[in-house]
């Protein structure tokens, strides 16, 4: 009589916060031996610049969050428009602004 007894499967739905697919997430067992889904914030792509589309240099991928808590000179380069445009082009730029005045 015990045997004709079928476990029914337990499906756990995530809270609704969690249900978008905004958030990077990985399926894991843990020491337990139960399965469990962990969820995290994923980073942003990184910064280009304006003109020729090639990724920043110095610039760090970081949530606002973390961005706010890390030094001010290793958020960016320390010239001007540096989280704007490449040092190549903005060379060109000065280069072109001097030159037509």
């Amino acid at each position: 009589m015990i045997s004709n007894i079928k476990k029914k499967k337990v499906i756990i739905i995530p809270r609704p916060g969690l249900r978008s697919k905004a958030q990077a997430r990985k399926k894991l067992s843990t020491p337990g031996n139960q399965n469990v889904t962990h969820y995290w914030r994923r980073k942003p792509k990184r910064v280009s610049c304006a003109i020729c589309k090639r990724p920043l240099q110095s610039i760090p991928r970081l949530r606002p969050a973390k961005m706010v808590k890390t030094q001010k000179t290793a958020r960016r380069a320390n010239r001007m428009e540096s989280g704007r445009y490449c040092a190549k082009c903005l060379q060109t730029l000065i280069k072109e602004t001097v030159w037509n005045q």
